[in-house]
């Protein structure tokens, strides 16, 4: 059972699905060339034709009979190569193409005497237009009804064999049709995963972007502010100066980061962002609590608390109003907590690109009001089995005031 199922899947056919789905269009719609199959329909149905058309031209006069059977042979033969115009039809023309082909092959066999080959020009066709469970439908009645024809006019046992000569190359080709559909559909397939790779790689561009430049811009801004209102209050030159000093530090290394972040190479460091954190709180004018180490903080998480620390201090540099900001460490978790006005949450862009980072390593990121107004962020990541042999260590939270 298990190879059989393995078979089906090379083509293609492991699903109800898949058995009653249209054909998946090719690279220019589905079907044969429609200039060059004409010539290739001639070349096809010349072995049909010629025998056929001699058979007809030995009549001793013309009747209705006769004219019948003309337009039967080249009416099939016409149908046969307009077959590529059938693949850019809508479901039900298919199916009556498909149905008319083979009542056309069945009318060439009962009327004309014709060999029962030449139904494998309608089952061919069939194969290649219609959902595989329709074809099995179709072209097993179709050769069903041959075989009732050729008993009915006798023929059966002269020509039973290439009744079978027809099913078994009928059967080859509905192999080979599920199997290049089978082949369109993973084709498909790796064009969206392709598309879907390129929109990912641009969301975390701009995700990283936006938390690299938005946390760099507001601290030179809130540097920038500070040197200004050193020059305009007390004239303190060397305090502006050094200011000055510290804003072109930091534009260097937001130029800095920015190419690393392009070339997919930057790491933020958890002990990096609590320095740049204190000194931007500090250039504010905002009091910090901050720890001041990270050991207690799992190493596999302090990548991602880097980037939840560095959105959460530059919305407090941006948006809160607040006069203290407290952070506090565990060793899966990390909170951030401001006095500011902010009575309601607002998830703006970095917000969300903060959720979606901790989503992708298994943990959540919990926005809250408290009670006497601010933020508190609080992101946590589960944290790994531990080991039989290697009983868990409860981490305290790591403070301080910086």
């Amino acid at each position: 059972m298990a190879k059989a199922e393995g078979a089906d899947h090379r083509f293609g056919l492991n699903t109800r699905e898949a058995w009653w789905a249209d054909p998946p269009p090719g690279p220019q719609g589905g079907g044969p060339d429609k200039l060059r199959w004409p010539i290739f329909a001639i070349g096809f149905t010349l072995p049909y034709l010629i025998p056929v058309s001699k058979t007809l031209l030995k009549a001793e006069s013309v009747t209705p009979l006769v004219i019948v059977m003309w337009l039967l042979v080249y009416g099939y033969a016409l149908s046969y190569a307009l077959f590529p115009l059938a693949f850019e039809r809508r479901r039900p023309a298919r199916f009556a193409y498909g149905a008319g082909m083979l009542a056309l092959g069945l009318a060439v066999v009962a009327v004309v005497g014709a060999n029962p080959f030449v139904l494998l020009y309608g089952t061919a066709a069939v194969v290649f237009l219609i959902p595989p469970a329709w074809v099995v439908i179709f072209d097993g009645a179709a050769l069903a009804l041959g075989a009732v024809v050729l008993l009915l006019s006798g023929r059966f046992l002269d020509n039973y064999g290439d009744l079978i000569t027809v099913a078994s190359v009928t059967l080859a080709m509905f192999f080979m049709s599920s199997l290049i559909r089978a082949v369109r559909r993973l084709e498909a397939a790796n064009q969206e995963i392709a598309t879907l790779a390129v929109a990912n790689e641009r969301e975390r561009l701009a995700r990283d972007l936006h938390d690299l430049l938005g946390h760099s811009l507001t601290t030179i801004t809130v540097k920038a502010g500070l040197a200004r209102r050193v020059l305009e209050s007390a004239g303190d030159i060397p305090r502006a100066v050094e200011e000055i000093r510290e804003v072109e530090s930091l534009t260097r290394s937001a130029l800095s980061d920015v190419r690393a972040t392009v070339s997919a190479n930057r790491e933020v460091s958890l002990s990096v962002e609590l320095v740049g954190a204190r000194a931007a709180l500090r250039a504010a004018e905002i009091d910090a609590d901050l720890p001041h180490a990270v050991d207690n903080v799992r190493p596999e998480f302090q990548n991602t608390f880097g980037y939840v620390l560095r959105e959460a201090v530059t919305n407090v540099l941006r948006h809160s109003g607040a006069e203290r900001v407290r952070v506090r460490l565990g060793g899966n978790w990390l909170e951030i907590e401001d006095d500011g006005t902010a009575t309601d949450v607002v998830a703006g862009n970095g917000l969300r690109g903060l959720a979606e980072r901790l989503t992708a390593a298994g943990g959540t990121l919990r926005t809250s009001v408290r009670p006497g107004g601010g933020l508190l962020v609080r992101a946590e990541i589960p944290r790994p089995e531990p080991s039989p042999a290697t009983p868990a260590v409860r981490a305290e939270p790591a403070g301080g005031l910086a």
